[in-house]
């Protein structure tokens, strides 16, 4: 276990800070520096005798990423003098053109080209919405890539129309969509790999000493392409450390072109001076909060209410706080909110009662995690005979469905804590997938579950005490607010990283889970085979309401 310093919580970039104080003096590159995939697979579809002559692209089709993709064309053929054709949503008619019956005279027709009669001996750059939209575009589009021939269709079928001869094309095609609707296309085409050449739009950056120059650059080319202030090299890291909680990882940049342009546009809005500075970047950030934040707020508001009972202060038996991600349809941000996990332990057969599965308020991957949480249990207590208690988990006022195994941590504290009557302390929350083994493993949404817990500790008053339970695997996803970074720094607040199990419990209970043979500290394991042996030894046995109305009955 170890405890997380207020540095670690914000990305420092430590090992590139002298590239980023030489930001003012970079050149400004395009976003095609930094796609070299692309460019590979570009260049392959261009070349005279390359076959096939198309090439997949799993890139959102919008307009900023066909320009960025046009523009690593262009530079592929600029040489060789081949048209490019951009024809981001269009219907068939635009794309293969058609024909109209003259009037006058119905022997003859009158021909009306599309885009790829445009795009002829060149590139055509089509967007997958087109082809799912018109069914009928893409079995014409197959044939004029295997065939170089394009016969005509009459613009009005029920009139008669002299067709002419059909349109001798050699185009070369790169399609461009969503991995969503590429899955959508590749299950009505399953040949369709084999006569592509395919790659991807990559969304994101490896930071190293070899390609921070490079991202800083692209930034730069970013911000002249908008027209916008220069940023001082105190912003270009504000941006960064932006840039990695997006990503949620410290070592990644993202390379998204929206995103990027809006955050440089709200802070160019929010720059007074000449240039944009590090203020001005962290004005942007807060702002976009400010608008995005009334739901967050709203639920923070029923726990400060209670209407949502969280307790951040004292202990409780079979009672733990968890850390959720809540990503409501329709809403751009998700954000924290912390869950009151609970569990109750009674005689039975062993059984774990997972009260969300049952109830069907649970996806596969949690239930994924329940087993997985059991099965570490009855490995770690190594019984002989079945465990005589059965127990129920449940997260309590939940009324929408739970998925994701990023609670089975804090369902295991939980449970302990109920079978070895040990309170555990409401001032921790914890969050953490657990295996068979004890290890803690990675979650997502980890800066947003930190601050969801922050917020609701920061309005019933900060203790020093408070703090959060993660996966030391989760280090690297850390990018926390300047309000929650402070208050570490100031002792009010704390994070532990931790990789085992056993690591945790001392935390929420003061006691270890398991020890040596030969020490005397009292263990969570022995104060659970002391409970189960007193239950087969009959000692302090429990009785029933009945039983000993019937022993009563009997005795008179």
């Amino acid at each position: 276990m170890q405890e997380v310093s207020w540095q670690s919580v914000v990305p420092q970039f430590s090992h590139v800070e002298q590239h980023i104080e030489n930001f003012a003096s970079l050149n400004p590159a395009s976003p095609c520096t930094l796609q070299p995939r692309l460019r590979n697979s570009v260049q392959r579809l261009v070349h005279e005798q390359h076959f096939p002559r198309l090439l997949l692209v799993t890139a959102p089709d919008v307009a900023d990423y066909f320009s960025i993709l046009k523009s690593i064309v262009d530079n592929n053929v600029s040489d060789s003098g081949m048209p490019v054709v951009v024809a981001e949503l269009v219907d068939e008619t635009q794309l293969f053109g058609t024909v109209y019956p003259n009037t006058d005279d119905v022997t003859t027709s009158r021909k009306v080209e599309g885009l790829i009669h445009k795009a002829n001996g060149g590139v055509l750059l089509l967007s997958l919405t087109s082809i799912v939209s018109y069914p009928n575009m893409w079995s014409r589009l197959k044939s004029v890539l295997s065939t170089n021939s394009l016969p005509w269709k009459s613009a009005k079928p029920d009139v008669y129309c002299e067709l002419p001869e059909p349109e001798q094309l050699s185009v070369r095609v790169v399609i461009v969509g969503d991995r969503s609707l590429m899955a959508d296309f590749e299950s009505g085409e399953p040949e369709l790999h084999k006569l592509a050449i395919y790659t991807e739009y990559e969304q994101d950056l490896y930071l190293t000493e070899d390609t921070i120059e490079d991202y800083l650059s692209v930034l730069k080319g970013f911000q002249e392409s908008y027209g916008l202030k220069p940023l001082t090299s105190a912003a270009a890291k504000r941006f960064m450390q932006a840039g990695a909680r997006y990503c949620e990882d410290q070592s990644r940049m993202p390379l998204c072109p929206l995103w990027i342009q809006n955050l440089l546009r709200e802070a160019d809005f929010h720059a007074k001076g000449a240039e944009i500075t590090q203020d001005d970047v962290q004005e942007a950030i807060e702002a976009k909060y400010y608008r995005e934040s009334y739901l967050p707020l709203r639920a923070v508001d029923d726990i400060h209410k209670g209407q949502v009972f969280i307790d951040t202060r004292g202990e409780h038996i079979g009672q733990v706080n968890g850390l959720t991600v809540i990503e409501m349809p329709g809403h751009p941000m998700a954000y924290g909110e912390p869950a009151r996990i609970s569990c109750v332990v009674h005689f039975g057969d062993g059984d774990i009662s997972d009260v969300e599965r049952k109830a069907e308020l649970a996806g596969n991957i949690h239930a994924k995690g329940m087993m997985i949480m059991q099965a570490f249990v009855s490995a770690a207590l190594d019984l002989d005979e079945p465990l005589p208690y059965s127990a129920s988990i449940v997260f309590e006022q939940s009324y929408c469905e739970v998925d994701g195994d990023s609670a089975s941590l804090a369902e295991l504290c939980a449970f302990v804590s109920a079978l070895s009557q040990t309170p555990i302390n409401q001032s921790v929350a914890i969050t953490g997938a657990v295996d068979q083994f004890g290890r803690v493993q990675a979650v997502g949404g980890i800066n947003e579950k930190i601050e969801g817990f922050y917020h609701i500790c920061e309005h019933r008053g900060l203790t020093g005490e408070q703090g959060v339970i993660l996966p030391k695997t989760n280090l690297d996803a850390l990018c926390l607010t300047r309000d929650v970074a402070d208050a570490i720094r100031e002792g009010q607040f704390h994070i532990w990283a931790v990789e085992n199990v056993e690591e945790a419990f001392p935390l929420i209970t003061g006691l270890p889970f398991s020890g040596d043979e030969n020490s005397e500290t009292e263990t969570l394991l022995d104060k659970i085979a002391n409970r189960i042996d007193v239950f087969h030894h009959g000692e302090q046995r429990h009785t029933s309401l009945i039983n000993k109305l019937k022993n009563w009955l009997n005795h008179h």
